[in-house]
């Protein structure tokens, strides 16, 4: 029963905010159990379609992007290993360098704005590792929404939370990892914010291919 209501609330059928019927509705519209019912309220619940307020009622839920990109973080980070590492970085090489065209193209002043205050956060950042990496892939993020695409982050957003534990790593082996970063980050800041497009897509590629030297490095992965 689950995929019915599932298939109702992403036709709008049911739309944000609304209340579910109540269990035993439920129970008699689709010929189930309690049990039924209740197992189905909870995989919703689960997958972020819907809220159970106590003493009032099951509500669906306004969709947002935690709801998308919990799940995909969700399955990534069950499943990465170490040995997935390379995987991490290949798919970034294969997303990101068109993601800062875009931005090069479409971005706003408002985006500088971010991707400036990224770059200058990076660089007064002291050596604390997790807060490298933070603010590391906050630049990378606010690229993807610099493409004024809102599907873009909604990809990007999942691999990226991948990032901060091996961005610490490297951090931790590489003795020139964070003026790498702070190079090319300037490097890719400056053609995006000269609407260049190509010159953004080729520091992208340069700056994800150091890293993934750095993180061969880290790992000793061959």
């Amino acid at each position: 029963m689950e995929e019915k209501i599932e298939e109702a609330i992403l036709a709008k059928k049911l739309s944000p905010g609304s209340k579910l019927p109540s269990e035993q509705e439920l129970c008699n519209q689709f010929g189930v159990s309690r049990t039924a019912v209740r197992e189905a309220l909870r995989t919703l619940s689960g997958r972020g379609l819907v809220t159970s307020v106590k003493g009032t009622g099951v509500f669906v839920n306004n969709p947002s992007a935690d709801t998308v990109t919990n799940p995909m973080h969700m399955y990534l980070h069950l499943r990465y290993e170490k040995t997935h590492v390379l995987d991490v970085i290949h798919a970034r090489q294969m997303i990101e360098p068109p993601i800062a065209a875009a931005a090069a193209l479409n971005h706003t002043e408002e985006d500088a704005v971010k991707l400036k205050r990224d770059l200058d956060d990076l660089i007064n950042c002291g050596d604390e590792h997790t807060e490298l990496s933070h603010l590391d892939m906050m630049f990378h993020l606010d690229i993807a929404r610099a493409s004024e695409n809102p599907i873009v982050p909604l990809i990007i957003d999942p691999i990226h939370r991948l990032m901060p534990k091996i961005k610490s790593d490297v951090y931790g082996a590489v003795k020139d990892a964070k003026a790498s970063a702070v190079e090319w980050h300037t490097k890719i800041l400056n053609a995006i914010l000269q609407r260049d497009p190509r010159a953004a897509r080729e520091a992208m590629e340069q700056h994800l291919r150091i890293a993934e030297e750095h993180i061969r490095t880290t790992y000793a992965t061959k």
